[in-house]
């Protein structure tokens, strides 16, 4: 990956969801791979439905000259101890190694309910400061591994999990070391938690290492509030889309990022019911904003020449 380069990727997750797989199971990995290559994007994260043989997948990918991103790694650091979460993090990280990928994503599972039906936004799980301990020294073990395979470790704040608003990932942030241990900057996560996509990017611009662009829909989400849905149920309700056709203002993120040089993927990510949101169709969507976000971005750079 060039320096300075960013590179525009796209999510799975709206053909087929891992936590829901009856949705959208007659999309196939070589749907996927290939839906996203007419729609114009450089590279897929790997999803539940890809083959876990490298050899099949590198073929794949090689005949439609695209690329493996990374992907998701459910954490147990906390539940299971470092000595077994290690030994499942390493075999993660040897098949994301030869299929090419640049980043491991991980997020920490110990009593996550994002997966089941408990109301995501009154109930989500906490950790004590002997969790918050044993964590953060498991992700430097972690990290330091990952970059032995060529990858990144980026931690992934998530919905329902004891890492989701600004103030933990601080926490964590402040506990790992900066230089193993990178952070996955979700702007519908931390939209959705705390109603502000902007101030995790500014504070940590440089510690970011991975990002999704996921949109908020601002009226399903205060209906899923107001009844207290799930995270899976939440998503079927619509309240993720992809950028442009929610309310968080993408230019300026966009902006930013390119202003103070980051440099890796940006992936489209939006959970939505491939009946309700055609998958390609979305993914089109998504990739034309992109490209209307880098236009203004040179449009307003000549400008004020």
């Amino acid at each position: 990956m060039g320096q300075n380069k960013i590179r525009i990727g796209i999510a799975p997750i709206g053909w087929r969801n891992d936590d829901i797989p009856e949705i959208g199971k007659e999309n196939t990995y070589k749907q996927i791979l290939s839906d996203a290559v007419v729609a114009g994007y450089e590279g897929t994260e790997i999803g539940g439905c890809y083959p876990t043989d490298p050899e099949e997948l590198n073929k794949e990918v090689r005949l439609r000259k695209t690329n493996i991103i990374g992907q998701w790694f459910s954490g147990y650091i906390i539940r299971d101890g470092l000595e077994q979460a290690l030994i499942d993090f390493e075999k993660h990280c040897q098949f994301l190694h030869a299929v090419h990928a640049d980043v491991v994503v991980y997020s920490e599972q110990t009593y996550s309910i994002q997966g089941n039906g408990q109301c995501v936004y009154t109930e989500k799980p906490y950790f004590s400061d002997e969790e918050w301990q044993q964590l953060a020294d498991g992700l430097n073990v972690f990290g330091e591994l990952a970059l032995k395979y060529n990858l990144k470790l980026v931690f992934h704040h998530h919905m329902g999990t004891g890492v989701q608003t600004k103030e933990e990932v601080d926490r964590l942030m402040a506990m790992t070391d900066p230089t193993k241990v990178f952070l996955l900057y979700d702007t519908g996560h931390i939209y959705v938690s705390d109603g502000d996509a902007l101030s995790m990017l500014h504070q940590y611009i440089d510690r970011i290492a991975h990002v999704h662009f996921k949109d908020v829909r601002l009226e399903p989400l205060e209906q899923c509030k107001k009844s207290n849905k799930s995270f899976l149920d939440s998503f079927l309700h619509g309240i993720f889309t992809v950028p442009g056709d929610g309310v968080i203002n993408y230019q300026e993120i966009y902006d930013y990022l390119t202003e103070h040089h980051y440099h890796g993927w940006i992936v489209i990510e939006a959970e939505q019911d491939p009946k309700i949101a055609n998958p390609l169709e979305y993914a089109l969507m998504g990739k034309e904003f992109i490209e209307k976000l880098q236009k203004n971005k040179v449009l307003n750079n000549f400008n004020h020449v």
